[in-house]
């Protein structure tokens, strides 16, 4: 049997894609070509590799058994770049991709960055910031920042730093508005938070913890929240490593209400042995480590 590597590149595609076009975007070539390749690929195996649905692309049977090794092969190549490329030597280069939940992407990752960016000036780094879960399989992203640690799945999991959140309020509206001397006493106050449905991840129902069960103004986004409370919309949750960004916004019952959370770094099982990732994630760590103490003691 004879297969044709750019086959096998444009079958990793609709795979993480699970559409033509996706894939055609993807690679930057026509949805057409794309299905004639995947044809191609399956006159080649002599099997139907994907299944049609509603949905987009699924893979058969068939088609997840092929994918197992398409992706060591895909990691192969890698890895042998990389040996070539003497990086360990040389510096990091080429693009690296981070999803990270949306707080952390706009007020820690980017002082990250730019530290690293300092010792690797040829490494583009991409920050995507989604309040939801990324798909590390599929290859979303090559690296995870994540509000909790996931129980299945083949992945590379460590703990990068705790960080903390506390009950705030611009002064303004402090002064205008009743005191608050208990939790008791936010039930007189406008709160702002999630959109209850939206809560992707149990770690981040901070108000449900805390024992406020109204919640006034919504967003799925740490950024919209922070700037509704910015605006004097009321008093809600927010990050301390986000204080500093706002010099007007109070801390609310400081000793009464202060929650702790942790980053983690979670990373496919597949990348153990990719160097350049495994450096850029000690790298990556050690910078969000000292970039919230630092956000956090200026806070």
């Amino acid at each position: 049997m004879s297969l044709n590597w750019d086959d096998l590149r444009v079958f990793l595609a609709v795979v993480r894609t699970e559409s033509l076009s996706g894939a055609g975007r993807l690679l930057r070539i026509d949805p057409a070509t794309v299905g004639r390749r995947v044809a191609r690929l399956e006159e080649a195996t002599g099997t139907t590799l994907f299944a049609k649905s509603p949905q987009g692309y699924e893979l058969t049977r068939d088609g997840g058994r092929l994918l197992a090794h398409v992706e060591s092969a895909e990691q192969a190549v890698v890895l042998g770049l990389e040996e070539i490329a003497e990086e360990g030597e040389r510096g990091l280069k080429g693009v690296i991709r981070v999803g990270a939940p949306d707080g952390c992407a706009n007020y820690v990752l980017p002082r990250v960055v730019a530290r690293i960016a300092a010792f690797h000036p040829e490494l583009e780094v991409q920050i995507i910031a989604q309040p939801r879960l990324f798909n590390l399989s599929k290859r979303e992203v090559d690296l995870v920042v994540s509000v909790s640690a996931p129980t299945a799945g083949r992945f590379l999991v460590q703990k990068i730093t705790d960080y903390h959140l506390s009950l705030s309020a611009m002064r303004p509206y402090l002064h205008e508005h009743p005191q608050i001397a208990t939790v008791a006493d936010l039930s007189r106050h406008r709160i702002v938070g999630y959109v209850p449905d939206l809560i992707f991840d149990k770690e981040l129902d901070y108000l449900e913890e805390i024992g406020v069960k109204r919640v006034d103004y919504t967003s799925n986004s740490v950024s919209v929240q922070l700037n509704m409370i910015r605006a004097g919309l009321g008093v809600g949750v927010v990050h301390e490593f986000c204080l500093p960004y706002v010099p007007e916004l109070v801390r609310v019952l400081p000793e009464a209400v202060r929650l702790r959370r942790a980053f983690y770094l979670v990373r496919h099982e597949d990348d153990r042995k990719v160097e350049r990732l495994n450096r850029f994630a000690e790298a990556l760590s050690e910078h969000m480590r000292a970039v919230v103490r630092e956000l956090e003691g200026g806070a």
